[in-house]
């Protein structure tokens, strides 16, 4: 999850020096970074249950039988707190947390914690993947007053009026090597509150101030035109931190966070250095030999804990299926190795499987824990795998991922081996082979023999929770993979994945004025959209456009991102607020740019403009999207290695890009071989569209410079322009690659 703002000095100098530094020395011991290694739990069945009881978020749900008084977030919560006078703690998390499943047990769970707490707070619960815009406002405080060692659970005290003026992490119920835990704690601010609260709403006012100028990092921004050199500054610092024994980025805990390979890749194409493409290559099939990868059910554990990408934190999250698969896929273009395929229709079978809804619509995580145990459902002894498999096939399994009779990894509170083993491949897979003197292709038929007799036993253990809402946001991603996917890996079962996901969507999860909605669950949609929904969901409509070129995908991407123009930008500095004008009006209105472990609104919507202003011929598109950059000029050029999906969109701007149109009958095999030419190539500053010569899909009313476009001699036709230049029409499927590797007008 990404934590989003950079606080400058000078604001955290403000706050503290009127009132909150007492705060921070009693307090100071009990913000840590514990929310950074976040899994899940399930909820208890106890009688008595609590107003979440109601809730549709299945991490509310879990709380409903704690014997805290918790309220969802709302007006009765609030209103209760100024009617009697008291204090709010605002508790932030999410179903599949393992940390907020610690301090749940620990302390919620507890009477004499609760009675504490309902003693001195209103309570109030909130799932920050339902309310992202409430997270990120009081992540941000946290971060402030923490330095930025913050993360899930997020704990905040706050004024009636939603003002905070203390912010935490995971908080155990005891006091602990020098921890204050929840006994103490609770004490010490209720005494506060009722003794000094002039202080405490001095500094509470001071904080929300701060708030305020953080998180619109575009006013008083001096725009300026990112260019060329803030691409190369963004290579330069990625390859300053890159790990080249392992890939990836930094040392531990390592993220995948695809969108910096998406973006090398696009440097590699536009500079030709090849050492962007071997950070790439080396990244992903470094993650793919790793335990961060499940070996025995595919998909992506959420991150590694170590630099080798071998010990994962179990979760899984829907997201990092979307963003990975779609790495593996642009550089299995880029490389034409099929091992980068491979991995991204095994992610899809992960997901087909296990985390689609019979609407059509995919569910948001599966937790760490099962059993009370984080990684439990994953982990193998040896013996175990001896009894499936047999002796003979156990020995292939166990020397090729690196089983031991002792474990291969060790408890972290004891140091002991643990007896369990993390499936993982110290070497690739061809070079395994040829130590038992098979082919690749023998090797790989005996590993999925097995694998699936893994499989089938492993379903039988007690699963994960799953977390099965329906995020707009993170299905948007998902789908946008999925179509990428079905056309480049010419398979059409996710092409029809992708396509009921989008139409569940535009069905179900709108209002009757057709904006958006967030979450659904259990047949109801709630929840105001936010700019993630918009972006991601336009992004996968635009992909899935180029995968069915149904003129239905398209229009709505463009009715949305119309829509999304209306209702988020501001006209003042530019720029889209992660929340619309008729939102729920909090303590500070936000804009993101960050990209971490998804990527920001803003910068997803800023390729999304260019690609429909390229598709429509209408400049207002092309406009905007320099707008944005602008408007987030100076924070970018700060450190744009932290902003690589913008700097993907800065690359289709600056250019070389691509309007590709093709006149044909898609059902004509002379269209298909063109299509399909287009798909494998890797240019991925391009829009194709496609005009159909003796039937009108409606794209001419879209893209009105297509209608004079014609086949030649009744051959499927090829027009490309680059750099708004338009070059001759070909039906030569050579001649229209040729034009697509042009760097220049």
């Amino acid at each position: 999850m990404r934590n989003n703002i950079n606080v400058p000095p000078e604001l955290t100098a403000k706050y503290t020096i009127t009132g909150i530094l007492t705060l921070l020395l009693l307090f100071c011991l009990s913000i840590h970074t514990y929310g950074s290694t976040d899994g899940g739990g399930n909820a208890t069945n106890m009688k008595k249950q609590n107003r979440l009881k109601d809730e549709k978020s299945p991490y509310l749900l879990q709380h409903a039988d704690n014997p805290v008084d918790w309220y969802p977030w709302g007006d009765e919560a609030f209103e209760k707190a100024r009617k009697e006078g008291k204090p709010i703690l605002l508790s932030i998390g999410y179903s599949t947390c393992h940390w907020c499943h610690v301090m749940e047990h620990e302390s919620f769970e507890d009477e004499e914690v609760a009675k504490l707490m309902n003693e001195t707070f209103v309570s109030i619960k909130v799932d920050r993947e339902e309310r992202p815009d409430i997270d990120n406002i009081y992540m941000t405080v946290c971060q402030m007053l923490s330095k930025g060692g913050c993360g899930w659970p997020l704990n905040v005290v706050m004024t009636p009026d939603k003002k905070p003026f203390f912010a935490a992490t995971y908080i155990p119920k005891e006091t602990r090597f020098g921890r204050p835990g929840m006994m103490d704690l609770v004490p010490r601010i209720k005494e506060l509150w009722e003794n000094d609260r002039e202080k405490v709403l001095e500094s509470a006012e001071n904080i929300t101030a701060a708030v305020k100028k953080a998180t619109d990092v575009t006013e008083n921004n001096e725009s300026k035109d990112l260019t060329v050199s803030t691409l190369g500054v963004g290579y330069n610092q990625l390859l300053g931190r890159f790990d080249e024994n392992n890939g990836g980025f930094g040392s531990s805990p390592k993220f995948p966070t695809s969108h910096n390979q998406l973006y090398l890749l696009r440097y590699w194409k536009r500079t030709g250095d090849d050492q962007a493409l071997e950070m790439v290559e080396k990244t992903l099939q470094k993650m793919r030999q790793g335990g961060v990868y499940d070996h025995v059910g595919f998909g992506f554990h959420r991150y590694s804990t170590d630099p080798q990408w071998f010990l994962p934190h179990f979760e899984k999250m829907l997201y990092d299926q979307a963003m990975i698969s779609m790495a593996y896929i642009e550089a299995y273009q880029a490389t034409g190795n099929k091992e980068y395929a491979d991995t991204a229709g095994e992610i899809f079978t992960y997901v087909m499987r296990d985390m689609t809804s019979k609407e059509g619509g995919f569910y948001s995580a599966e937790d760490a824990d099962s059993e009370g145990e984080e990684g439990k459902f994953y982990v193998w002894e040896e013996d175990e795998i001896v009894d499936i498999l047999g002796k003979e096939d156990a020995e292939l399994i166990i020397s090729t991922f690196n089983v031991s009779s002792t474990g291969n990894f060790s408890d972290e509170a004891s140091g002991k081996k643990t007896g369990a083993n993390i499936l993982h491949l110290k070497k690739p897979i061809p070079e395994i082979a040829a130590s038992y003197d098979m082919s690749v292709e023998e090797f790989n038929k005996r590993i999925e023999t097995s694998r699936e007799k893994l499989f089938n036993v492993r379903e039988k253990r007690v699963h994960p929770h799953k977390d099965d809402k329906i995020l707009t946001d993170w299905n948007g991603l998902m789908i946008a993979s999925l179509a990428k996917g079905g056309r480049v890996l010419n398979d059409p079962q996710y092409t029809e994945a992708a396509k009921k996901a989008a139409d569940f969507i535009l069905s179900d999860m709108r209002k009757p004025g057709g904006e958006l909605l967030h979450r659904y669950r259990g047949g109801d949609a709630a929840i105001d959209s936010n700019i993630d929904d918009y972006s991601f969901f336009i992004w996968g409509l635009l992909e899935l456009y180029e995968s069915t070129f149904d003129i239905r995908y398209l229009q709505a991407a463009i009715e949305l991102q119309n829509e999304m123009i209306k209702n988020f930008w501001d006209d003042k500095n530019s720029g889209f607020y992660f929340t619309s004008d008729s939102a729920e009006e909090l303590i500070a209105r936000q804009k993101e740019i960050y990209d971490g472990a998804v990527p920001s609104g803003n910068s997803v919507a800023m390729l999304n403009l260019l690609k429909i202003g390229r598709i429509t011929g209408n400049p207002e598109y092309d406009k905007k999207a320099s707008e944005l950059g602008r408007a987030f000029s100076n924070t970018v050029a700060q450190a744009p290695m932290a902003y690589t999906q913008l700097l993907c969109g800065l690359d289709f701007g600056i250019g070389p890009s691509f309007e590709v149109v093709v006149v044909g009958d898609p059902d004509k095999e002379d269209t298909q071989t063109m299509l399909r030419a287009l798909n494998k190539d890797y240019s991925p500053n391009k829009v194709v569209l496609l005009k159909e010569p003796e039937k009108d899909s409606g794209i001419a009313s879209i893209a009105e410079f297509t209608k004079s476009q014609a086949q030649i001699d009744g051959k499927s036709t090829a027009y490309v322009c680059l750099n708004y230049i338009c070059k001759l029409p070909t039906s030569d499927v050579d001649k229209m690659l040729e034009l697509l590797a042009a760097d220049t007008p």
